[in-house]
């Protein structure tokens, strides 16, 4: 990518960020889901500075045996530490170790990027769990404050020491949702919590990501077959269900459920709906009702009209200025050409580029 690294380099000139690297990422074979996902983690910086981090405490290669955690430290740093600003790197090594760990990505079909995403999330959370049952089960084989890297928090309760594990991964992209049914008889309200790693939304055409997250949290009447058990009448009960944010994360991941199965056609369909993604988001439908600041730094972007076909690209926020990327090509793009990864406001048009997982960080208060 020389012609292009140089391109890019001469249109950000003395804008160019001290000590960034804006490298491309090569495909092997339909490996754009993992590519587009990639350099939106790369340009999270809460989870490059961990994972970065977790790598300067484990670049010994006698100290643990290779997995997905170590094979993802080792690219970061390796895109990080390039003498050269610009380039093309080769995710070999964490490809394959992609494909060995789940057979889900072993073909050269096209694959989903949001699944991708969580099964990399979730693999990452199990095995910084494992390394911290293991420390915890042969003391001395890591310092107090590595313990913490890992995400080991002790807790007291009634007197006995409890250890439960908050990852890194966990402080930076879990929420908590809260399940409120409301009996229609009694008036009792039955709440359960649960966490997420991100939210995944249903769509409607011409809507944008505030109603979208308002129809998530809008109340729905449990009747006829679906009445709820209601512990207190002891007996099926109508009943209203809603679900609200409880507590917000740092990093908000929303994927848009662009893909959806049509029982007349008898598969799945991609619906290109236009969906307006803000680059400043003010969420307030939580549970609390304050409003809380997001802005948004990362989309990966699904190209093509079906679900089993297509490309996957990305666009970047990296210090104020907007990158594409797409495999081994990184252009810079101004802020107002995301608008045209919104959708399509009518069913059939040629443009099939649209914003399919979104990311926003949390705005510090006052910043």
């Amino acid at each position: 990518m020389g012609a292009a690294g140089s391109k890019l380099e001469k249109a950000l000139g003395d804008q160019f960020p001290e000590s960034e690297r804006y490298f491309g990422l090569e495909n092997f074979g339909n490996t754009c889901y993992c590519n587009s996902v990639l350099q939106a983690l790369y340009f999270c910086t809460p989870f490059r500075e961990q994972l970065l981090d977790y790598y300067g405490n484990h670049k010994n290669p006698g100290d643990a045996e290779e997995n997905l955690l170590t094979c993802l430290a080792d690219l970061f740093s390796q895109i990080s530490s390039q003498k050269k600003k610009t380039g093309v790197i080769a995710p070999k090594r964490f490809v394959q170790r992609v494909k060995k760990e789940n057979e889900l990505f072993r073909s050269y079909m096209h694959q989903d990027a949001h699944e991708f995403l969580n099964f990399l999330l979730n693999e990452l959370v199990d095995i910084l769990e494992k390394e911290s049952n293991a420390a915890t089960s042969s003391p001395g084989t890591l310092t107090a404050s590595e313990n913490i890297a890992n995400g080991t928090c002790n807790h007291v309760s009634n007197g006995i020491k409890e250890e439960q594990l908050v990852s890194w991964v966990h402080r930076i992209f879990q929420g908590t949702l809260t399940n409120e049914t409301r009996c229609l008889l009694c008036e009792t309200v039955t709440a359960r919590d649960e966490t997420f790693l991100d939210l995944s939304l249903d769509i409607e055409q011409n809507s944008s990501i505030t109603s979208c997250l308002k129809n998530f949290s809008s109340t729905e009447t449990l009747n006829a077959e679906d009445k709820f058990f209601c512990d207190k009448c002891c007996s099926l009960q109508e009943a209203q269900k809603r679900m609200k944010i409880k507590k917000l994360p740092h990093i908000l991941v929303i994927h848009l459920k662009r893909f959806k199965y049509i029982e007349q056609l008898g598969r799945n369909k991609k619906l290109s709906y236009r969906v307006v993604f803000p680059v400043e988001l003010k969420l307030s439908n939580t549970v609390d009702g304050d409003d809380t600041e997001y802005s948004l730094f990362a989309v990966v972007v699904h190209v093509g009209s079906g679900p089993n076909h297509g490309h996957y690209v990305s666009l970047v926020k990296s210090h104020s200025h907007w990158l594409f990327f797409d495999d081994e090509n990184v252009d810079m793009i101004d802020e107002s050409a995301v608008q045209t990864f919104f959708g399509s406001a009518q069913e059939y048009s040629s443009n099939t580029d649209h914003g399919y997982i979104l990311f926003y960080e949390r705005a510090v208060p006052g910043s």
